[in-house]
């Protein structure tokens, strides 16, 4: 399952919360027709994808991903109709729409859970989890809802109460009720899941981000028994939706990857070397560790090993086989980047962000700076992820263009602050964040070098961690990457046979690169960096 879509090598995505992005109809809640109103914007970016969030039926008590129906759209966000359209014209401006597949479990108000619920046995009997007791606890790695259902037995959940798990058997059943993955409850389960795929794949999207992928079959063994599902999966999406894409939330690349995803993310809870990237200093380090800010911290504190060791670990096992996604930030992982950071610094982060193999994610709101709006109540089940859902700050107007709706109707209220960032007032900015991000999405289409699957290798790394040095190679082209967070200035000496001629700066710093010796010298200010091309390569 090497074969990847030819899209994918230039591919940046968009993640649109739908809910808080644009409201077309002045009810407050953002929609699909709000998203087709933007999608000049959108293709502004130079993105080429857009995964939206959860858009399925549901009665949002997890802000979608509860869904009630997997085959119609949320009447907030329109019609099926609306979708149609929405792929369609995205896809007159060269960019693909990915939708949240949620697999592992329904809303509580779904009708397979309602019929499942019952004590005569019917279609549904076995689509979901069910032990035999009401009065037995979970097993260990479970937990259980009991006294709901007129049926005898609690239900097993994968998240809140409410999502109740869709039953892809057991790898090893270890108790009566556990049914193994060939019982025709999984089986009955795994095939409506194809045809869910199937239905949406037909109406015009492009693929799925596909919500707790790694964990559908449960149990010991319940990994790999996972894995061979995604990879029937990709087996028939390879055969009749060759341009399809799946993308997991795993956070294990070199299990998602092998198992059929064509990438999977980095994200907080399963992949630390993220944390450590621009987050660390938000609680996810301890007073123990002696590195207790995130690389992109300008006290330079921060340590890029920590990074690489758990990247380059999942990348030299997956790197010929699908892409590790780096996003900005999600509607689960926060703070916003840009919360506590100068532009200078957010430029720095997008520019490693945008020069790394894989694939790039960009948080919508992130591409202007948007803040988190700290203090909120939680709304759909966000809790403190609440803060990071805020609505999209368009212009200086009410609600920052966001809705026509009286603020109090909102989803969420708009960022209070007065200095808030807005794209309008970036539009006319050369210097902008939303205008410097334009440009190294640019950069980064026009250079093989940079695309996902153009080599990496490390260049240089000191032992303090700044500067940070890497080269990206590709479509008869080498380009360095040069780093400094911190907002010391540094200094590093190249062997003399890195390169023959001070390379060319694309983008960034200028030169950094001059001879010492029979070396080179690099330097570079505090928060800089840059993107450099080899012109000794291109000589020969």
């Amino acid at each position: 399952m090497t074969a990847k879509p030819a899209w994918l090598e230039t591919a940046v995505f968009y993640q649109i919360y739908p809910q808080s992005y644009s409201d077309s109809n002045a009810d407050g809640i953002g929609d699909l027709p709000g998203i087709l109103a933007r999608l000049d914007y959108i293709q502004s970016l130079g993105v080429t994808g857009i995964w939206i969030n959860p858009c399925f039926a549901s009665p949002f008590q997890d802000a979608g991903y509860d869904v009630s129906d997997y085959y119609r759209i949320a009447p907030r966000y329109g019609t099926n109709d609306d979708l149609r359209r929405l792929c369609a014209e995205a896809g007159k401006r060269g960019m693909r729409v990915l939708l949240d597949l949620v697999p592992g479990h329904t809303s509580i108000e779904h009708p397979w859970f309602q019929a499942s619920c019952r004590h005569e046995r019917n279609p549904y009997t076995d689509w979901f989890v069910w032990t035999d007791s009401p009065w037995a606890p979970a097993p260990a790695g479970m937990q259980n809802v009991r006294g709901y259902a007129e049926r005898e037995g609690s239900y097993i959940t994968n998240f809140f109460y409410f999502q109740p798990a869709l039953n892809y058997g057991f790898a090893v059943p270890q108790e009566p009720w556990q049914q193994p993955e060939d019982a025709p409850g999984p089986q009955a389960v795994r095939a409506e899941m194809r045809r869910v795929m199937k239905f949406w794949l037909d109406l015009g999207v492009s693929g799925f981000r596909v919500d707790m992928a790694g964990s559908l079959v449960k149990g010991p063994g319940g990994g790999e028994a996972t894995a061979r599902f995604w990879g029937e999966i990709r087996a028939w999406l390879d055969r009749d939706y060759p341009e399809a894409v799946l993308v997991s939330e795993w956070a294990q690349p070199h299990l998602a990857i092998p198992a059929g995803f064509h990438m999977d993310f980095m994200l907080p809870f399963g992949t630390p070397g993220y944390i450590s990237l621009w987050r660390k200093e938000h609680g996810d380090g301890g007073n123990h560790d002696p590195y207790g800010a995130s690389y992109f911290d300008p006290s330079g504190r921060g340590n890029i090993n920590e990074f690489l060791d758990n990247y380059l670990f999942h990348y030299n096992r997956t790197k010929d086989q699908g892409f590790i996604a780096i996003p900005t930030g999600n509607h689960d992982s926060g703070p916003r980047i840009a919360t506590g950071r100068s532009l200078e610094q957010i430029e720095l982060i997008y520019l490693f962000l945008l020069s790394m193999p894989g694939t790039p994610f960009i948080y919508y709101g992130d591409e202007i700076g948007m803040r988190s709006v700290d203090g909120l109540p939680s709304k759909e089940g966000g809790y403190q992820r609440t803060a990071i859902r805020t609505p999209m700050q368009w212009d200086g107007s009410a609600n920052a263009g966001f809705s026509g709706a009286p603020a109090e109707k909102l989803y969420l209220p708009v960022d209070p602050d007065p200095a808030r960032p807005t794209a309008a007032a970036q539009e006319s900015d050369p210097a902008s964040l939303l205008q410097r991000v334009r440009r190294l999405i640019a950069l980064r289409k026009a250079h093989p070098a940079l695309c996902a699957s153009g080599d990496f290798e490390v260049v240089y790394k000191a032992s303090t961690g700044y500067p940070f040095v890497y080269q990206r190679t590709g479509g008869g082209e080498s380009l360095l990457v040069a780093l400094n967070p911190s907002a010391q200035p540094c200094e590093a000496l190249l062997p003399g046979e890195t390169f023959a001629a001070a390379p060319e700066p694309l983008y960034g710093q200028p030169q950094p690169f001059t001879r010492a010796g029979g070396g080179w010298k690099l330097s570079l200010p505090g928060v800089s960096g840059g993107i450099y091309r080899r012109v000794d390569l291109l000589k020969r």
